[in-house]
């Protein structure tokens, strides 16, 4: 049984393969052969349709006539590509879409969904596909105007530098075309670079040298800068050579014979500085110097046994003439580099305000009684030290007829005088002093950075520091005479920036305000000071305050005779009262500013500049009280004082003929 179904199952097997056979191998054998003259191109649309299976859809503007000769018969496949090739003969193309395949001008074709291709699946024939080729050793950007004349019109090529790739959009044969030129084209080259470290020549000399002669090679005027790549760095001493291989050997050789010691042991340079002092650097100078030798020394201690290192400062040119090794000369040149720039400005604004107040009250009863019946008589009185002129001042007065030298305030006195028995006398005296000192100053002062200012403000006032009186052994003459020491007396601003990392600014700061008192109670002159010595760190632009010295003072003093001094009342004819307070309030605020470049700098000159400016004016137009006719002189605007174009041109220029422009506005 299992035979009879085994040899049934393969009699059915047969009869189906032979079937299939049947029904396949008349389509696999149908083949076409076109042979058309001025047929309608629609006409041949729909004969490839029925015999590929494809449909299509046909854009109105698809028209014209075609010819097609064929020797020999053609499969479907065979058909389709002879169409497309057809397509691409009257500028039409043919794009999938779907189940579908829109025929439409090759103009529009490249804007459609036609398929991306790759090395795997690149397409075939005219068929219109978009390749993505990416470009490994040159840049893709310069491949473009050399492929760009083998793209048609209706084609697109682009670069797109970021990955290094081109973008073409055309037949597929075409674009495998241009595959294969980038192919041959994209190689590694034999351009390198070279690492040449010098030891005894200068990188920038040689390659300056070696700039100069391939500029002026015949025939390369204009391509040397393109073809090689020479480049100093100054740091190594050494050269950085590109280029092809046979640049590179000349070039290399050249730079060997170019690196050859000098026949004495040192070489001697003159640096200009541009903004250092030549006079200020030249200790570092030499101490860099002598560290450097000792280093050479080390390495090469027979050599170097001979060479020398001497630096000097011109100062008439603010130049460096320096002899030394060449290694050593580098590394000079290198700190001279470094320290040689050009330094920032600082302008310190200061606000010092001070308001200091005195007052002073004295109330006071002397008393004098002497006998002068005879030769010895009894004295007695009072005289108290805080009141001015005592009782026995006033009546050596009135006995010498001299009232002169009396003490401030109101002096009331009475007694008797003169008498050959007893004489009295009683002096009152009452002071009542007030004194008030506002002090608002502003000074400004510009440095550079690192660097000590100081402006004084003030008078200089001479103080008695003794005095002698010389006189003569024979004629009896006296030569007096007064030694005298003077002293400013005013405000004094001493500071030193340093400019740290961001805009952060160190400041040495010394300040002193100075006044004469105008207390009446001393023998001579009398100062007051009130100073700030401190270092502070502030922002560039912030204004900070450095400190307040305040000061309220309250002296009392009461003398008073004992016992009669107590008695109510009637005690107060035998004291002396005095009372003395002294305020002071002073603040010290300072604003720094960075001047970073001439813009920032004239920008605030201009400010402060027209501030003063502004005062000229206001007195100008107010004029001389006593003299109607007499006007102060004004300052010029900025543009006429530096003779300078806008934008430093004030509104005075623009006023009309025989009145005066308004003054400028208040800046500060």
């Amino acid at each position: 049984m299992n035979h009879r179904m085994r040899a049934q199952w393969a009699g059915w097997r047969a009869w189906l393969v032979a079937l299939c056979l049947a029904w396949t191998l008349p389509l696999a054998a149908q083949t076409v052969t076109l042979n058309l003259k001025d047929a309608d191109i629609n006409a041949l649309i729909g004969t490839v349709a029925e015999v590929t299976g494809k449909n299509f859809i046909v854009d109105p503007r698809v028209k014209g006539k075609v010819t097609v000769i064929s020797s020999k018969p053609m499969n479907a496949d065979e058909v389709y590509q002879v169409f497309l090739s057809i397509l691409k003969v009257h500028g039409f193309a043919a794009v999938p879409s779907g189940e579908v395949i829109k025929i439409v001008p090759d103009v529009s074709a490249k804007q459609d969904a036609i398929p991306n291709v790759d090395d795997q699946h690149p397409g075939r024939g005219d068929q219109m596909v978009t390749r993505v080729v990416q470009i490994d050793n040159v840049a893709a950007a310069q491949l473009v105007p050399i492929l760009r004349p083998l793209v048609p019109q209706q084609g697109h090529l682009a670069a797109y530098p970021s990955t290094n790739v081109l973008i073409i959009s055309d037949r597929a044969e075409n674009v495998a075309r241009l595959v294969s030129i980038i192919r041959r084209i994209d190689k590694v080259g034999d351009t390198e670079i070279e690492v040449i470290r010098l030891q005894h020549a200068s990188a920038v000399e040689v390659v300056r040298i070696l700039t100069a002669l391939e500029r002026s090679r015949p025939g390369q005027k204009g391509q040397a800068v393109a073809q090689q790549a020479l480049v100093a760095d100054e740091r190594t001493n050494s050269v950085l050579l590109g280029g092809d291989r046979s640049s590179r050997l000349r070039l290399r050789a050249i730079i060997s014979h170019l690196d050859t010691p000098l026949e004495r042991g040192g070489n001697t340079k003159v640096i200009y500085l541009k903004y250092a002092k030549a006079a200020d650097i030249v200790e570092t100078l030499r101490g860099v110097g002598k560290t450097q030798g000792e280093a050479v020394k080390g390495k090469a201690p027979k050599a170097a046994a001979a060479k020398q290192l001497d630096i000097q400062a011109d100062e008439a040119t603010n130049a460096l003439v320096i002899t030394a090794p060449p290694d050593v000369m580098r590394a000079l040149e290198s700190v001279i580099r470094q320290l040689d720039i050009r330094r920032q400005q600082v302008l310190v604004d200061a606000i010092i305000a001070e308001v200091s107040e005195r007052k002073a009250r004295e109330l006071g009863v002397q008393w004098l009684v002497f006998d002068r019946s005879g030769e010895t008589a009894p004295v007695g009185g009072t005289n108290f030290t805080n009141s001015g002129n005592s009782a026995v001042d006033i009546a050596a007065g009135v006995l010498s007829k001299s009232i002169g030298g009396l003490a401030p305030g109101l002096l009331l006195g009475g007694g008797r005088f003169g008498s050959n028995s007893l004489n009295y006398g009683a002096v009152l005296q009452a002071l009542a002093a007030d004194g008030d000192t506002n002090i608002l100053s502003t000074p400004s002062l510009v440095t550079l950075d690192n660097e000590e200012a100081e402006i004084v403000v003030g008078q200089n006032v001479p103080f008695v520091t003794g005095s002698f009186t010389n006189t003569g052994a024979t004629s009896g003459a006296t030569n007096p005479f007064q030694t005298i020491q003077r002293q400013d007396v005013g405000i004094t601003l001493k500071i030193k920036p340093q400019i740290n990392e961001g805009n952060a600014i160190v400041m040495e700061i010394e300040q002193e305000v100075s006044s004469i008192s105008d207390s009446a109670s001393a023998a001579d002159i009398i100062t007051d000071k009130r100073s700030i010595k401190t270092n502070v760190m502030v922002e560039d632009g912030q204004i900070i305050v450095l400190g307040g010295l305040i000061e309220d003072r309250i002296r009392e003093t009461e003398q008073k005779v004992p016992f009669l001094g107590d008695i109510p009342l009637l005690g107060y004819l035998f004291r002396a009262h005095s009372t003395n307070r002294d305020k002071s309030n002073l603040m010290v605020f300072i604003h720094p500013t960075i001047l970073n470049d001439t813009a920032t700098s004239n920008r605030y000159t201009s400010s402060k500049y027209n501030f003063m400016r502004a005062r000229q004016f206001e007195a100008h137009q107010e004029g001389v009280p006593l003299l109607p006719g007499a006007r102060p002189p004004k300052l010029p605007s900025m543009s006429e004082l530096l003779e300078l174009p806008p934008p430093f041109e004030e509104s005075e220029s623009a006023a009309p003929a025989g009145k005066s422009a308004p003054p400028p506005p208040d800046d500060e």
